[in-house]
């Protein structure tokens, strides 16, 4: 992988044009100049020695030699190699409720938006971790494997909306059965899942998945997010509405999260509009014992001005030993008359 360091001097680049310019110009103004000195036959013979070719030669000599200054400047820059590196942390997946019941606003702006806030707060606070992420509705699908890479992950986390998932429901089941199923295989650092739903879950059983999980040595921590009372679903028509035309109501089933948080052995906080479940989270996250966790990540990159400044150095040279005038001394040579 190609970089510089300082980019912004590259914008120096932008003179060049203008030296060529001035150059030319300079040339145009001593060619009118010597025009109305005298013919051009005359004038080559009161300047013998005058090789304009030679001016031309070190003026793109020294072109180049700007050129190069500027990108020796910018710091040419190569990543050496990938290496693995190892840090002390945890593996922890994370299970988001897409289902359409997310966008109820008994939360502000909305159970999902208010989700995806707590989750980019928790991935900012993660220093050694690894995280990955798995989306569900009625089916649960990995939207991001489990990685170090913490910018990925907030770049897929804002991109999360209900029509990801297009079959319908609340699966937490198929979501905890593929999360147990997506660490690290060879890793032995502690591993959790941290689900956040609503808790209406219409499709499989979850506690019994978060039973198998424990059962592997994970831990299953549920969010609670949503009013218990109920609240109607906006659509793009108003609010959703059942076959009979009665408004649907969803609400936070938060017995249904307690439970699956039991069987898993982990922590069941219920989201509201502030920040106490995230810091309870993080606090139950902090209680794990951190062990060695992998990672691929690019060493430092290599300085590469040495190869730019070399070439430079060579032009220099080149530009002090070339003269404006004839050489006298190559003059004399006739290597190709009779």
């Amino acid at each position: 992988m190609f970089r510089f360091e300082h980019p912004v001097y590259l914008y120096l680049l932008l003179l060049l044009p203008v030296l060529a310019a001035v150059f030319y110009y300079g040339v145009y103004r001593r060619r009118m100049a010597l025009k109305r000195f005298g013919s051009r036959p005359l004038v080559r013979l009161l300047r013998p020695n005058s090789a304009p070719h030679k001016q031309h030669l070190k003026f793109w000599l020294l072109f180049a030699c700007v050129g190069l200054s500027v990108l020796v400047v910018a710091g040419p820059q190569f990543g050496s190699k990938l290496e693995t590196v190892k840090k002390q942390g945890i593996e922890v997946m994370i299970g988001l409720d897409v289902s359409n019941s997310m966008m109820a606003e008994d939360v502000s702006p909305n159970r999902l938006a208010k989700a995806k806030q707590l989750l980019s707060r928790l991935v900012d606070d993660m220093n050694n971790d690894k995280v990955g992420l798995i989306v569900f509705a009625g089916d649960a699908f990995i939207q991001l494997p489990i990685t170090s890479d913490y910018v990925s992950a907030k770049m897929f986390l804002s991109s999360i909306n209900p029509s990801m998932v297009p079959t319908q429901g609340t699966a937490i089941g198929a979501a905890i059965r593929l999360a147990t199923n997506s660490f690290t295989p060879s890793e032995t650092s502690e591993k959790t899942i941290v689900l956040i739903t609503d808790g209406e879950n219409h499709e499989d059983n979850a506690v019994e998945m978060a039973q198998a999980a424990v059962e592997k040595n994970i831990t299953v921590n549920v969010l609670g997010i949503g009013s218990p009372t109920g609240s109607p679903i906006p659509t793009s028509n108003g609010y959703m509405k059942d076959r009979q035309g009665n408004m649907v109501m969803t609400a936070l089933n938060e017995k249904m999260c307690e439970e699956i948080a039991v069987a898993g052995k982990g922590l069941y906080a219920r989201v509201d509009n502030s920040n106490s479940a995230v810091k309870a989270l993080q606090k139950e996250l902090d209680k794990k014992a951190k062990s060695t966790v992998e990672s691929k990540i690019y060493s430092d990159y290599d300085e590469k001005y040495q190869i730019v400044a070399s070439i430079l150095l060579i032009l220099l040279v080149l530009e002090i030993f070339i003269l404006e005038r004839k050489n006298k001394l190559w003059g004399k040579l006739h290597l190709f008359e009779a």
